[in-house]
């Protein structure tokens, strides 16, 4: 949740953010920390796993909270609109490797594991992140 928050309140539109980890490695849990400080208050946030797509408004627009897991195919994701949202609002996709390798060239991923109670967050940043990883 805090490293959530704190990318929460980094994030502005066009910006995308790909969480990666196993079932139950904490995707969702830090997405939330995200929408909390986007939306600026704590949020019902359900895992899109279902609906795909959950989307949020804040002071600096619209986040998008995705999740691909049950996507049989790359270019299904096109059909939720992703690229519209790639450009207009900040993005957080979990299992991003669903798009193969049509994921933008700037963008921040988080791989998350299990360790004990807790979790270690590996960050990659590509792209413009690489400047903008020391803000968060």
């Amino acid at each position: 949740m805090a490293l959530g928050r704190r990318l929460g309140e980094a994030l502005g539109p066009g910006d995308v953010v790909c969480l990666s980890g196993n079932l139950g490695a904490g995707k969702t849990t830090l997405a939330r920390g995200a929408i909390e400080a986007w939306t600026g208050r704590p949020e019902e946030t359900p895992s899109p796993t279902y609906t795909l797509v959950q989307t949020y408004e804040g002071a600096k627009g619209e986040l998008w909270h995705v999740d691909l897991y049950r996507l049989d195919r790359a270019d299904d994701a096109w059909e939720l609109g992703l690229e519209d949202a790639f450009a207009e609002a900040a993005c957080l996709i979990e299992w991003p490797e669903r798009l193969e390798n049509q994921l933008p060239a700037d963008r921040l991923d988080i791989a998350l594991s299990p360790d004990g109670e807790g979790r270690n967050a590996a960050l990659l940043a590509h792209g413009a992140w690489r400047t903008r990883l020391a803000t968060i």
